[in-house]
């Protein structure tokens, strides 16, 4: 766990291990949209342009998830809101906001609609096996505790260690996971207010920091979730470009058998995204159950599943799509 990488001198400002993670999967993705884009774009601009104001959508999505997710936490500091280099961003929100982004961007200047979003859809899953590494620096998203033995131990005062010390009537939890004596809780913070959570790591004695490092209460092993979701978005992308691949050869022949007219590829991705992120659910230990025992994420995977067997039949019977000569609105090229 690692959610700060590096401090920049004279600054006292870091690099967040789950920022760089994302910018690494942006850049990773919108190289990857870029190379495939070619078989139906001379003019690569679009797509960068795209991608920086998917950028700047993603985040804000992101964090407009996380603080919708945790308000209680910002009841009390509204403008804490916008303290976005204190971290909390949530993953599925700025997928989500970055592609609404790109398709209006695709419609105002009239670009080919489905080859852009089956390109899309493979670039969007490299993008997450990045984003999910930057989950796993952070310690968010994690799994619930596990004998297994690749199970990974976060430290003291992590968010999965803050989880199982304390009950969770969201998820059903009456009982912590892990029972520490009362003295590890209580202590006051820099304005003098008393706090009942946590203490943090310098509040703790010598014996105590030994204790929860490798005695007794040190943080149980959890699946590690993040992991896990950066395997299978690598393996999905994968599927995806194969998917791709064998559409491109439908098109040049003219001839389309079931899920290779444009846009299938991306039908594809919202049905398999949103099974692996159900199943991903019944192994993590951090959302709160909405509807009996299913999390808002799992709601949203089944959704998105419904959405793309509905997209994947209405593309099977709809014209496929022409390219045009590049008949969209012309932009601007950087001197």
């Amino acid at each position: 766990m690692h959610p700060e990488l590096i401090e920049i001198p004279f600054v006292n400002l870091t690099v967040k291990g789950y920022g760089l993670m994302m910018v690494v999967g942006f850049l990773a993705a919108v190289t990857l949209i870029r190379y495939l884009s070619r078989s139906f774009t001379k003019d690569p601009q679009h797509i960068t342009n795209a991608a920086l104001y998917s950028l700047i959508a993603g985040v804000v999505g992101a964090r407009v998830f996380f603080v919708v997710h945790y308000f209680d936490s910002f009841r009390d500091d509204l403008l804490g809101v916008f303290a976005i280099w204190k971290g909390g961003l949530e993953l599925l929100g700025g997928v989500l906001m970055a592609v609404a982004v790109i398709l209006l961007y695709i419609r105002y200047h009239k670009l080919p609609l489905r080859h852009y979003l089956d390109v899309l859809a493979v670039g969007l899953m490299l993008a997450l096996v990045f984003g999910r590494i930057g989950c796993f620096l952070n310690g968010c998203c994690y799994g619930k505790p596990t004998d297994l033995p690749w199970g990974v131990r976060f430290p003291y005062g992590s968010f999965a260690c803050h989880s199982q010390v304390q009950s969770d009537p969201e998820r059903g939890r009456t009982e912590p996971h892990l029972h520490l004596p009362p003295d590890y809780f209580g202590y006051f913070d820099e304005d003098g207010d008393y706090q009942p959570g946590l203490k943090p790591w310098e509040s703790l004695t010598a014996q105590q920091q030994g204790q929860v490092t490798s005695g007794p209460y040190r943080c149980l092993p959890v699946h590690p979730t993040q992991l896990y979701t950066s395997a299978s978005a690598a393996v999905l992308c994968l599927i995806l470009y194969l998917f791709w691949r064998r559409a491109q050869n439908a098109e040049r022949t003219g001839k389309y058998p079931f899920a290779t007219k444009p846009g299938s590829v991306f039908s594809l991705m919202f049905i398999f995204y949103g099974t692996m992120r159900f199943l991903m659910e019944l192994v993590r230990d951090d959302n709160p159950f909405e509807i009996g025992r299913l999390t808002i994420s799992q709601l949203i995977g089944m959704a998105l599943v419904i959405l793309g067997a509905v997209l994947i039949a209405f593309f099977a019977v709809a014209r496929p799509e022409k390219l045009a000569s590049e008949n969209s609105k012309p932009v601007k090229s950087r001197k």
